[in-house]
């Protein structure tokens, strides 16, 4: 964002042309790129595929040849009967013509069962097999032979190393020769396939990859186990660090010789996608070229779009530069934005031109203005020193009054203190006798409830001297009933000696109770007459309360006459108070009106003051307006 406000107009113009450019090709690239990658890669993928399938079918097309041609040579006639009637000289010459035919074999050597060679293809081959027998016997693919069968295990271990009779890798075709007569077995022939040969079955294929360019492409076929039966590429040579690689595996049905392995045709990964880093240059190369045409067009875009601006723009600096108003937008033919705006802003030009002559004829205006305003300021300034001087004189004269009014509100509010602390101190009076009276009116009624209490009291002694008379005559009874006892006892005789006892001991206990009783009778006599005394003081008591209550009623009538009178007093006090304060208030106000008014005669002068001096600034401005407006030409 720092670039771009750097930037002028044209600059920022061009740099987004060419980022929008870019935008809207780098996904379309990008997409294009990855298309063709793809399809680089699968068609790349695609010839080594059937190169691969095609080593497949050439080499075992050719070994199924050979494996063919031996099965035939065991059934020549000379073969057959250089076994059975030892003319071994007749099937040399034969075996010879046949080698020689197909010189893909290294050498085809005749054996008897017992595993003695009787007949070769080439001298040398009868020394190197002759004193061998046991060796022979014992190779597997010599047994494979006696049991006429084609091993491929056998002929692909054979492969992987050099073989001590030929001096070379070969493939041992070993089958059993076959009596014409009997159908017996004979003999064994071997046909040794030269396993070099095999360059010349895939010379083809390396030919037609190299007429391509594709100098690193090699064959290789390898066994089950990723053993290396054969490979293409030149001993020494390093394998590529980065490879592309298609295979192709036998089918069973074909030649048993062929089975498991597995054909492979490989290539640098460099050299094979070297179109596409080529495209991709070409790619980059025309990106490059079209951003160089997208800038180019982008500039001539923006040079014409930012010329009638860059027009305008020096059109305005002279104006500003000048002063002169009088210059004309010269930008005819434009129908686009940049017509627009040049037409506004000679609308513009019209209305500033306008607007600078009506300014400069209101300064003028403007200063004739300014100038009565100046001299009628002067003239109120004037008025407003002498009235400010008369609101002084009467401030003072105003705030002696207030000082006198104050000192009668001050005396006047002492005097309502006293009056309301006498009205504190008779109302204290009047409570105190309330709760005097109330103090005589509770001791009256405590000794009204003592006097009932008293009179219960009394009562209960009689119901108690009518309880101990009833009891004395129960005793009474009970001593005629234990006399009359004691009397039937005396009559029994000495049956009733028993009951005498019983009689007596109850005549005791009523005696007993006659005497208690008439203790208890003596007793309650003392109590009913201490109660009769109590009884008569009780009732002196009340009537003296009655007497004290009705005094201090009496004291308490005087009193709340004298409060009513106190209150009065502190009405009257009172109200000559809050006249006093009354007329205080007033003179303050008077006093506050006097300082308001002088405090608003003093803000109207400092205003009028401060009118002056705008006056005199509005005077400055007006001025410097006229001077800049005179500045532009009309």
């Amino acid at each position: 964002m720092r670039l771009l406000s750097g930037l002028k107009l044209r600059g920022r113009l061009t740099l987004w042309v060419c980022l929008l450019l870019v935008a809207a090709l780098t996904p379309v690239l990008a997409a294009g790129i990855h298309v063709i990658r793809r399809t680089v890669e699968q068609q790349v993928q695609g010839v080594l595929q059937v190169e691969a399938e095609g080593l497949r079918d050439l080499v075992e097309s050719s070994l199924q040849e050979r494996e063919a041609n031996a099965r035939a040579w065991t059934e020549d006639a000379i073969v057959r009967g250089a076994l059975l009637f030892g003319t071994y000289a007749k099937s040399d010459a034969v075996l010879a013509t046949l080698n020689g035919r197909h010189e893909s074999f290294a050498g085809l050597v005749l054996f008897t069962e017992d595993g003695r060679v009787v007949s070769v293809s080439r001298p040398g081959l009868r020394e190197a097999f002759e004193g061998h027998e046991a060796r022979v016997l014992a190779s597997p693919w010599f047994q494979a032979a006696l049991k006429d069968r084609l091993d491929p295990a056998i002929l692909t271990a054979a492969l992987t190393r050099t073989d001590p009779f030929f001096g070379r890798p070969v493939m041992p075709l070993a089958l059993p020769v076959l009596s014409p007569i009997s159908g017996a077995r004979v003999g064994v022939l071997l046909a040794a396939y030269d396993w070099n040969q095999l360059e010349q079955v895939v010379a083809g294929a390396l030919q037609r990859s190299k007429e391509r360019g594709q100098r690193s492409f090699t064959l290789e076929i390898l066994d089950r186990d990723g053993g290396q039966l054969y490979s293409s590429r030149a001993k020494g040579v390093p394998e590529p660090s980065r490879t592309v690689r298609a295979q192709a595996f036998d089918a069973p049905q074909l030649a048993e010789a062929g089975r498991h392995w597995r054909f492979v045709a490989a290539m640098d990964a460099e050299e094979a996608f070297q179109p596409l880093r080529s495209f991709l240059k070409l790619s980059v190369l025309a990106v490059v070229a079209l951003l160089l045409l997208a800038i180019l067009a982008a500039w001539a875009l923006a040079r014409g779009v930012t010329r009638p601006i860059t027009t305008l723009s020096g059109l305005v600096s002279r104006v500003v530069r000048e002063g002169d108003l009088t210059q004309k937008v010269a930008l005819h033919g434009r129908q686009d934005e940049v017509g627009e705006l040049a037409s506004a802003f000679s609308r513009m030009m019209d209305h500033l031109r306008e607007s600078t002559a009506s300014l400069q004829q209101g300064t003028r205006v403007l200063g004739q203005t300014v100038a009565e305003l100046t001299r009628a300021t002067e003239q109120q300034e004037r008025n407003l020193t002498r009235q400010s001087a008369a609101l002084q004189e009467t401030q003072v004269t105003a705030q002696e009054i207030q000082q006198t009014s104050q000192l009668a509100a001050d005396r006047s509010q002492a005097v309502l203190g006293l009056v309301s602390r006498a009205r504190e101190v008779g109302s204290a009076g009047e409570a105190t006798l309330q709760a005097s009276l109330g103090g005589f009116e509770q001791l009256r009624d405590h000794g009204v409830r003592f006097a009932e209490g008293v009179s219960s009291l009394n009562e209960r002694t009689r119901q108690i001297g009518g309880i101990t008379q009833t009891v004395k005559d129960l005793a009474d009874q009970s001593n005629m009933l234990a006399l009359n006892a004691a009397i039937e006892a005396v009559r029994s005789g000495e049956h009733g000696k028993g009951f005498s006892v019983v009689a007596r001991e109850i005549r005791s206990l009523a005696d007993q109770s006659i005497q208690a009783t008439s203790r208890v009778r003596e007793i309650l006599d003392d109590i009913r007459g201490g109660i009769h005394a109590t009884v008569a003081l009780s009732e002196e008591g009340q009537r003296r309360s009655e007497e004290g209550l009705a005094q201090v009623h009496a004291s308490g009538q005087s009193l709340r006459a004298l409060t009513e009178i106190i209150h009065d007093n502190a009405s009257a006090a009172q109200q000559i108070a809050a006249a006093v304060i009354q007329q205080n208030a007033g003179i303050a106000q008077i006093f506050t009106a006097v300082t308001d008014l002088s405090g608003m005669m003093d803000d109207t002068l400092q205003a009028t003051q401060g009118t002056q001096r705008m006056a005199h600034t509005l005077r400055g401005v007006a001025e410097r307006m006229e001077s800049v407006a005179g500045v532009w030409r009309v």
